[in-house]
């Protein structure tokens, strides 16, 4: 192993850490929704985006940094950067008023998949077997928990919501990968793009939505949101599909809808269940497969050497 690679690595696994941080947090955005769900969905993205942006700007200034700072990206890396996180939030939100919600998040949470699949034509990419693995288990850990909420058949009637599911799994995965292509874009970029989901959002809210005055609690939950599963998690998401391991993070993915279920049922908002055990199980195993390294023992090789399969 070279000095090189040495050097790196710590630096990938740091990032991929970030990535599982951004993972976590988004296991709280369904019990965090709750507290919110009586505000118009556009009025919770613009509010939630601004609160994000109001965090990037502080990081900023915490390290001495000009605003402007923040917008200093290609135009391809606002393209990409409000693309992606206004694109896969007003998909989704159409989705939800459009076809059920199992559905729409069974089909939604296609993303981690795609990303294992699609990071493998990246430069220097490899799609290994433990990875594709993996990602089935976790989808099938997925599939487990939307099964127990009701029925996932589909419906030729729901065929738009269908699609803008497939949608939002498409903007998140692509925006997730070709992410590595900006590398040198510092993660205070984000708050640019944060900024602006947020101006659209409140564009869409005035056109299309009442506006309504959030409660004490209701705030609380706004601030929860964009300093958490809206904020922070962005930023954290930012630096690790930059920087992390691709593969791996599309796999661990699929832990957020677990933990949101199991946050849901430790709050009783949902009821534990035998199914959501095993789609626990799934996903776990999804997730030591992906990151499992296989030991091979041969001439002029030690029992503790591993290598990726």
């Amino acid at each position: 192993m070279s000095d090189t690679t040495s050097a790196t690595r710590p630096s990938r696994r740091a990032a991929t850490l970030a990535g599982v941080a951004a993972i976590g947090l988004w296991g709280s955005l369904a019990l965090l929704s709750t507290s919110v769900s009586r505000l118009p969905p556009l009025q919770v993205l613009a509010s939630t985006f601004a609160i994000a942006a109001l965090l990037g700007l502080a990081r900023v200034a915490r390290r001495g940094g000009g605003a402007l700072r923040a917008l200093r990206q290609p135009p391809s890396g606002w393209l990409l950067g409000v693309g992606g996180l206004f694109g896969y939030h007003a998909l989704y939100f159409y989705a939800l008023s459009a076809a059920p919600p199992v559905q729409v998040s069974l089909i939604a949470y296609l993303w981690p998949l795609l990303i294992v699949l699609f990071s493998a034509a990246l430069p220097g990419g490899r799609l290994r077997r433990r990875h594709v693995a993996g990602a089935l288990l976790g989808l099938a850990g997925v599939w487990t928990v939307l099964a127990a909420a009701g029925d996932v058949g589909v419906r030729a009637a729901h065929a738009p919501g269908y699609l803008a599911a497939l949608g939002c799994a498409l903007v998140w995965s692509t925006y997730s990968v070709v992410q590595r292509r900006f590398a040198d874009v510092p993660a205070d970029a984000v708050t640019g793009s944060c900024a602006a989901t947020a101006a659209l959002g409140l564009a869409g809210h005035l056109a299309l939505e009442p506006t309504v005055v959030p409660s004490a609690g209701e705030a609380l939950g706004l601030l929860a949101l964009g300093l958490g599963p809206a904020g922070a998690a962005f930023f954290a998401w930012d630096h690790a599909t930059k920087h992390g391991d691709l593969p791996q993070l599309g796999v661990l993915s699929y832990g957020a809808p677990v933990l949101s279920t199991l946050l849901l049922c430790v709050a009783g908002r949902a009821e534990a269940s035998p199914r959501l055990l095993a789609a626990c199980a799934l996903v776990a195993a999804g997730g030591l497969v992906a990151t499992a390294r296989v030991a091979r023992v041969g001439p002029g090789t030690q029992n503790n050497t591993c290598i990726d399969n």
